[in-house]
């Protein structure tokens, strides 16, 4: 039901991004699955901007007695993205979910995206996650350039940001995103 509600958005000409949350019940065949269904579904309709594969957080939850995925599964989970969805132009490694230094080291295995600057996030801390809620721009750049990559301004559907040519004054910029969607401009790096 949700790929037909996501062919059904990009055929009215709306973007939006795709996930998958992995490392509880699903089998590596229904992750694969997963994976070849988005990759049809972008093939049609090329209206995915970015795929995000979310690791499951056990704790607070019914499923609290299943161990959480790993450095090694969250990499895996980057890397077959990247392989089985090369139609997707950015995957994104969600630094709040896999720590800031697996994050940056999936900028070396198929991810092209931290995420940014992110005010308050709950859903992910709700349950128990230990990483930070907020990181400085700064600390952002230095993970993606110790990487070996270079940090880009983007807005919502990856167009680069010039700062000095937006329509509004930078202090009103907003980083905080609403299910996804980031208003106005984010401060999101991407490589």
């Amino acid at each position: 039901m949700w790929l037909q509600i996501a062919r059904t958005a990009h055929e009215i000409g709306l973007r939006s991004n795709a996930t998958m949350l992995y490392g509880h019940i699903e089998t590596n065949e229904e992750r694969v699955d997963h994976l070849i269904q988005l990759r049809e579904t972008q093939d049609k309709t090329h209206g995915f901007v970015a795929f995000i594969p979310l690791a499951f957080h056990p704790a607070n939850t019914g499923l609290s007695h299943i161990p959480s995925p790993t450095g090694f599964d969250d990499l895996k989970a980057i890397a077959c993205s990247r392989l089985l969805l090369d139609n997707f132009d950015h995957i994104k490694a969600y630094w709040i979910m896999l720590t800031p230094r697996i994050a940056q080291v999936a900028l070396r295995f198929g991810a092209n995206d931290l995420d940014g600057t992110v005010v308050e996030e709950k859903i992910y801390h709700d349950a128990g996650a230990t990483t930070p809620e907020h990181m400085t721009r700064a600390e952002l750049e230095r993970l993606i350039r110790a990487a070996g990559r270079v940090p880009v301004e983007r807005d919502t559907l990856y167009n680069p940001v010039d700062r000095e040519k937006m329509p509004i004054p930078a202090a009103r910029v907003s980083s905080r995103s609403i299910d996804g969607f980031i208003p106005e401009t984010s401060l999101t790096l991407n490589i």
